[in-house]
């Protein structure tokens, strides 16, 4: 069967996926977009790889992360992304098409290529980007803003009805499907993301990275992946300010973008010498970086809700680290690490119980390394990438 992934973000989990089905024996392109400052998977064949895999990248205006904040530049970037994307659709025709992690108006020529070309869409709801935008340009422009946002909702609702199936990544999102859009339960299949175990194995603290980065012997929180509109880097900067007079204490972000910048010029002025900014590091160094952590860190705003589940919380659990996230409770990110007690979690702007959290956490090793254990238990129960590919091969070879 020729299989069509589309993660207009390049992560890393998806193309677990694109290589089992190949494996499987499936003829598959794993397409992303170029061009984007986002934390990025091995998203190149390699030896171990099945001759029916193929990595497609389709180009993005090179200028996007220079305009990545800014609506209107980035809205025509992503336009005609989508419309490379469908061109590309038409040209290999697959017969079943899974696209997620990607923009509205860049998922609406894919969908219609796809029905066109007589192939099957899967919208892969990692989120809900219309529902995000209604909301931010509603207190932008209150007038104008509800037009423009009613206009991603119904663009959202045409994709989801020429949807042969709709795949969410938690339960949670089937009510709001049901609610906002009309979908019918019955179309929707839940499928929870995961992190690639099998490339994310448990490294100890005094690895080459960290010797490299001079953190081998250094008590460090570490956060990495995005930080973006739904995040309060904040956090972060008072995090390092309370540790500022503890040398053994490091603050480190892995992370790029707007809210690095701040954090950058924010610790300049503050004269913080304990906070480092990095790059996205590659992927094939994931494992170390994160063993070089002795708490990960992920945060949330409050706005976010369930619609977002940070990917960085799963591949955090793999490090066999403790987690301390400022997410919503009801998030499931939240819920994961209260649930099977991998790490603390509290409210994204109770700032006092954040930093007493860190605070613990820095003075209990004992409860650390049983958080970490407990962490890498539930990841290995749950994430090898066998039991989540047959799941989406039903789903993917089921006629509708």
């Amino acid at each position: 069967m020729r299989i069509l992934v589309h993660d207009y973000a390049g992560h890393a989990f998806p193309t677990s996926l694109s290589r089992e089905l190949a494996a499987r024996g499936h003829e598959v392109v794993h397409a992303f977009a170029g061009s984007l400052q986002t934390p990025r998977g091995d998203l190149q064949r390699g030896p171990g790889d099945a001759a029916t895999l193929e990595f497609r990248e389709i180009p993005m205006d090179p200028e996007y992360p220079r305009y990545k904040y800014s609506f209107r530049r980035r809205r025509s970037m992503e336009i005609r992304y989508g419309h490379a994307a469908a061109d590309f659709v038409r040209q290999w025709k697959p017969e079943a098409v899974l696209s997620g992690n990607t923009p509205t108006e860049t998922q609406e020529p894919i969908t219609r290529a796809t029905v066109e070309c007589g192939g099957r869409f899967y919208y892969w709801v990692q989120d809900f980007y219309s529902l995000a935008v209604d909301k931010l340009l509603r207190k932008k422009i209150p007038v104008a803003g509800g037009f423009i946002g009613a206009w991603y909702r119904l663009l959202d609702s045409r994709q989801f009805k020429r949807s042969s199936g709709i795949v969410t990544i938690t339960e949670d999102f089937t009510p709001i499907l049901a609610a906002e859009f009309g979908i019918d339960p019955s179309r929707i299949s839940v499928v929870p993301n995961w992190a690639v175990i099998e490339e994310i194995p448990a490294l100890p603290k005094d690895n080459d990275w960290s010797r490299r980065h001079d953190l081998h012997d250094k008590f460090v929180f570490l956060y990495s992946g995005t930080i973006g509109m739904k995040h309060n880097p904040a956090m972060l900067l008072e995090l390092a300010k309370r540790f500022r007079d503890n040398p053994s204490v490091e603050v480190v972000i892995g992370a790029e973008g707007i809210g690095a910048e701040w954090l950058r010029r924010e610790s300049a002025g503050a004269g913080l010498t304990n906070l480092r900014i990095l790059p996205y590091q590659p992927f094939a160094e994931l494992p170390s970086v994160l063993a070089s952590g002795d708490v990960l860190v992920g945060i949330l705003e409050e706005e976010a809700g369930v619609f977002s589940v940070p990917s960085k919380t799963l591949s955090y659990l793999c490090a066999a680290r403790p987690l301390l996230l400022a997410v919503p409770q009801e998030n499931l990110a939240a819920r994961i690490t209260l649930d099977h007690g991998a790490g603390l979690t509290v409210a994204p702007r109770d700032m006092e119980g954040f930093l007493t959290a860190a605070g613990f956490l820095h003075d209990s090793p004992n409860e650390c390394a049983e958080f970490g254990k407990k962490a890498r238990a539930y990841a290995e129960a749950t994430f090898p990438i066998g039991k989540t590919a047959t799941t989406f091969e039903k789903i993917l070879t089921a006629k509708s």
